[in-house]
Order: structure tokens, then sequence, then C-alpha cells
């Protein structure tokens, strides 16, 4: 038993382990979107700055903000679902943990 709980343990370290790895890639991520983000905002106000009447061009500017937006789009998607399941396998190890210590109270107190 004791063997098995150990090995869990160790099981649940390790996940634990890779979720906050994933937790700093994630931040990077996001860091990275942020900047983007920003480089978008910044070339909104570029556009708007120099707004022309030119219908070619205009679109051609529409279709690059709206590329831009899907990027960055798809990137918080991502880095939304990476979190959700990083905190469910940290809410994992979390209740994997609580059960074994209650496991360890009852055999102590058989003991």
């Amino acid at each position: 038993f004791v063997q098995r709980t150990e090995w869990s343990l160790q099981l649940m370290t390790q996940r634990a382990l890779e979720a906050e790895s994933n937790m700093e890639k994630l931040k990077q991520e996001i860091f990275i979107l942020q900047g983007e983000l920003e480089s978008s905002k910044v070339e909104n106000e570029n556009l708007r700055a120099g707004q022309t009447t030119d219908p070619g061009a205009v679109k051609h500017n529409i279709d690059f903000a709206l590329q831009n937006l899907h990027k960055i789009i798809m990137g918080a998607n991502w880095s939304i679902r990476q979190l959700t399941s990083g905190a469910e396998s940290l809410h994992f190890v979390a209740e994997v943990l609580k059960s074994t210590g209650k496991i360890s109270e009852v055999e102590a107190e058989k003991d």
C-alpha cells in the first residue's frame, strides 16, 4: 500500500511539475500575444492617422487587421485551453493528495 501511495505521489508530483512548466510556457505565450496586440493597436492607430479614401488600400488594411486579430484570437484560445487543462491537472493532484492524507490518517489510527 505504501509503495502504491509513493508511486502515486511521484506521478502526481511529475504531473504538477508538468503543469507548472505549462503555466510558465503559457505566461510567455500571453506575454507574446500582449505584444502582438499592442503592435496591432499601434498599427490600427497608424492606419487611422493616415486614413485614405482609396478603396483598395482600405480593403488591404482591413484584411491585414483581420488576419492579425485572428492570429491573436487563436493564440488566446489556445492559451486559455492550456491554462484550463493545467488547472484541472492541479486540482486532480490536490484531490489525490487530500485522499492520500486521509488514507494515511486511517492507517495511523489502525496502528
